[in-house]
């Protein structure tokens, strides 16, 4: 078993390469632009993960772990032209750079070479993981549009086990679905494929949760972005959602005012009303509700106990950090 370290390593090796012909020159440097931003390359390293859990590692679980990282950048470079964004992990989008009509023609062709990349794996599991990771797309997509839905609505209006769903589908199911994918790979049955299923999408949700914790109340110096980012631009969170449920009248007053008039001093005083009706605790506690269902749901599958360990590390890692 090797770590998430030692796998990212072996999948950016592979993966940092050209992808796309050199002509039309305005369409693929577009697309290529995006994988050259960087990241995380998490959910790819999941499939390589949930292959070797169960198995050892199988070069189509790089195969499929490449077209998990193409559709994912596919949805950032129409999310980025959806939100307007100038920049993505610091850098120029890729419409900013080569406008609306390049980028999602950039988008569109990474995401008919997923397909390309999907319909090489052995036939014996192909259909299945075709279906598999399509209906995760079709999750993120009605995702992303909920998240659109929820910006037009007020804060109050929103509900919170529906922000929840919506989380699950943008965020939490390709990371499921690339431990599923990884999982088919390996030879795992259907009720393991659907235990480490909900352990990914239960550990996507904690991370959100987070995320989300760190924009408000992280170091600056540690996390890498503005304190309270999400709360200057008015962003639906899981704290601001919590918040208008567990405020008094006159806090949830007092909030919704903040979020009318932005004043200079907006962030403390929001990060005041959050401390005064403890959604800092309550983050704290709903994370690990989250975390303890992944784990359960990890510790249900039917290997040994040490084969779960990077799982579990890498868990602990994105849950805990700072950053």
């Amino acid at each position: 078993m090797q770590s998430f370290k030692e796998l990212v390593a072996q999948f950016s090796q592979q993966f940092d390469q050209q992808h796309f012909p050199e002509e039309p020159c305005q369409l693929y440097n577009a697309a290529t632009h995006i994988l050259g931003i960087g990241g995380k390359r998490i959910r790819p390293v999941l499939c390589l993960m949930g292959n070797e859990l169960f198995d050892t590692l199988h070069p189509d679980a790089f195969q499929v772990g490449n077209a998990v990282e193409l559709f994912h950048n596919f949805t950032l470079v129409h999310d980025d032209i959806m939100d307007k964004a100038p920049l993505r992990r610091g850098k120029p989008t890729v419409h900013t750079v080569y406008g609306d009509p390049a980028a999602i023609l950039a988008g569109d062709v990474m995401l008919i070479n997923v397909y390309d990349r999907l319909n090489k794996v052995q036939p014996r599991y192909k259909q299945k993981i075709i279906s598999v990771f399509n209906k995760a797309a079709i999750e993120v997509c009605e995702g992303q549009q909920l998240d659109m839905d929820f910006e037009a609505m007020e804060p109050e209006e929103v509900q919170y086990d529906s922000y929840v769903n919506m989380i699950g589908l943008k965020t939490s199911v390709l990371l499921a679905a690339s431990l599923q994918l990884g999982a088919i790979i390996g030879g795992a049955g259907e009720g393991n494929q659907e235990h480490i299923y909900q352990f990914g999408k239960n550990i996507g949700i904690a991370f959100q949760i987070q995320d989300d914790y760190l924009d408000a109340f992280g170091d600056p110096e540690k996390f890498g972005k503005q304190q309270g980012g999400d709360i200057l631009v008015n962003k639906k969170t899981f704290l601001l959602l919590k918040a208008f449920e567990l405020c008094n009248p006159a806090e949830r007053a007092a909030l919704k005012t903040l979020m009318e008039t932005s004043p200079d001093d907006k962030v403390d005083r929001v990060l005041d009303l959050f401390h005064s009706c403890k959604v800092d605790a309550w983050a704290e506690k709903e994370k690990e509700r989250f975390q303890e269902l992944a784990f359960r749901r990890l510790e249900d599958i039917a290997v040994l106990s040490k084969r779960k360990m990077p799982l579990m590390e890498l868990a602990d890692y994105l849950l805990n950090r700072q950053q």
